[in-house]
């Protein structure tokens, strides 16, 4: 058994009979009281935040977790089917795993994928960034473009974000797909 001073962002703990992601945290020292560590958490299977205070002594269970890399194969009902490239075994993962980013996902990207225990998937990860050209969007206004003005565009796999004025029909962009944001034109 760990104590709660031994925890980090990103390990996976066994809080209250469920299985958390730590997201956030921090050692407090308010005034005259005793320290503590405020931690936010995420439910690995319900995608579910929750806030807890832990005692710098209190005894944690950290839970081992294997992170693989997969491909990811095509979205089925509410899963993304996605394959190991060495043992060529299919998984659905779940879509909430993925958040904001399942939509701008295009098949054979690379993933990473959070196990627990042999083969039950608890966390999944999309990478960085992602090139997707534009399939529609306004024409931009001329001449305005002396502030930093953006417009809704529609990407090749049908998801809509929001881009500069000089972005057209056909241009091919980079998406940050940590914040769902436009980040450049690729040549």
């Amino acid at each position: 058994m760990a104590t709660a001073s031994d925890l980090s962002v990103g390990q996976f703990i066994r809080h209250n009979g469920e299985l958390v992601q730590i997201v956030e945290y921090i050692h407090r020292t308010p005034g005259n009281l005793r320290a503590f560590y405020q931690g936010k958490m995420k439910n690995a299977k319900t995608g579910k935040s929750v806030e807890y205070r832990f005692n710098p002594g209190e005894k944690v269970e950290i839970v081992r977790v294997e992170v693989r890399e997969l491909s990811y194969l095509y979205k089925e009902s509410d899963a993304l089917v996605c394959m190991d490239n060495e043992s060529f075994e299919q998984y659905n993962i779940p879509e909430h795993f993925f958040g904001e980013a399942a939509p701008f996902m295009i098949e054979g990207m690379t993933v990473l994928v959070s196990f627990e225990e042999g083969d039950t998937p608890i966390g999944a990860q999309p990478p960085t960034h992602v090139e997707l050209e534009v399939t529609y969007t306004e024409p931009g206004i001329k001449g305005d473009t002396a502030t930093n003005t953006l417009k809704p565009a529609t990407v090749s796999t049908g998801a809509s974000l929001m881009v500069p004025l000089f972005v057209n029909i056909g241009d091919k962009i980079k998406i940050d797909l940590r914040t769902i944001e436009y980040v450049e034109r690729v040549k």
